[in-house]
């Protein structure tokens, strides 16, 4: 038999191993939480992808990682509270194009400029914005919602998620294509929208596909064009607005994550790189692909570089359009 003396080595180094393990739980426990704001409201795609990706960051960073939803204004107000926020990596930004890149060509003093106020982290996804008919409709393709809506007077209401947004302008396009007294109604975020269109207050919306994809699949709502220079993968059998003779809208949106300015690089990078390991896990890949998306992990300077191109083109389709910043 062993003596118990024999034991006291392998114990001390169990108990300093617990006792490490210990430290390292407390720690991460103990470690300051990540704010990822979303500018819309909860229940709607953003939220949705924000939460899929906060519940693997926390993981990966050590620390809790909390989604902070500060709706309105079609991320306006969430993005001047990334502008205040301390530029310490605790907060970031989870945003589409609509905040970064379109609100400040099309008003006047947003209380942000994201070339000064913000810095780029990394994108993650491209997705298309689409035309959807409610339940409502006897409609299950572009030709027979026109063909509904000359029945009707030939004016009609369309939902968008927020005012002056891409979905606004394509409103607007597919009004002047089909010679339609279409007008915009925007909301407070596409999960509001999403409301009218099941309750069949309105009858058609324009969003992006991970706002309208569920209720798609259920057959409560019928997706019937997609921007894009080619079909979306998810939903084949639905045609681009550019075999329906729409130009313009072949460029796809982005989504992506933003810090404060003056965020310390080392930590930008630390953050960046634990987003593309949880953009690789297999299983949240499929839950972002099941909602619409194009996972692609873009690092930095390429994601940044993008969101200028991206900015700088619409800038041109926006004066081309003549509309006046409000």
């Amino acid at each position: 038999m062993h003596s118990n003396s024999s034991f006291q080595p392998l114990r001390r180094l169990v108990l300093a191993g617990l006792a490490t393990l210990a430290c390292g739980v407390a720690q991460a426990q103990g470690a300051a939480p990540v704010r990822i704001l979303v500018g819309f409201p909860p229940g709607g795609g953003t939220d949705a992808i924000a939460r899929i990706l906060a519940d693997k960051l926390k993981d990966q960073l050590g620390a809790p990682v909390l989604v902070e939803n500060k709706a309105g204004a079609g991320g306006q107000i969430a993005a001047q509270a990334l502008k205040t926020a301390a530029p310490d990596g605790q907060t970031f930004f989870l945003s589409h194009d609509h905040s970064i890149s379109i609100l400040p060509l099309v008003t006047k003093n947003p209380g942000f400029d994201p070339a000064v106020d913000f810095v780029p982290v990394a994108g993650f996804a491209t997705f298309a914005n689409a035309l959807a008919v409610s339940g409502g409709t006897p409609a299950k393709s572009v030709a027979e919602y026109v063909r509904f809506v000359q029945g009707n007077g030939g004016k009609d209401t369309i939902g968008v998620p927020a005012p002056a947004s891409i979905p606004e302008f394509m409103v607007g396009m597919i009004g002047a294509k089909y010679k339609l007294d279409v007008q915009a109604a925007p909301y407070r975020g596409s999960a509001p929208m999403m409301a009218d269109m099941l309750g069949n207050q309105i009858k058609a919306g324009v969003a992006s596909i991970p706002d309208f994809i569920e209720n798609h699949k259920a057959g409560k709502v019928r997706i019937v064009a997609v921007i894009g220079d080619k079909r979306q993968t998810i939903l084949p059998d639905v045609p681009t607005f550019a075999e329906l003779g729409i130009a313009g809208l072949e460029e796809l949106p982005y989504y992506g994550l933003f810090a404060p300015a003056g965020t310390p690089q080392p930590v930008l990078d630390r953050f960046s790189q634990a987003l593309a390991r949880v953009i690789a896990m297999p299983d949240v890949r499929e839950q972002l692909t099941a909602m619409g998306l194009t996972v692609s992990y873009q690092p930095q300077a390429a994601f940044t570089a993008r969101v200028k191109g991206y900015t700088q083109s619409w800038d041109r389709i926006i004066k081309s359009s003549g509309f006046t910043p409000k």
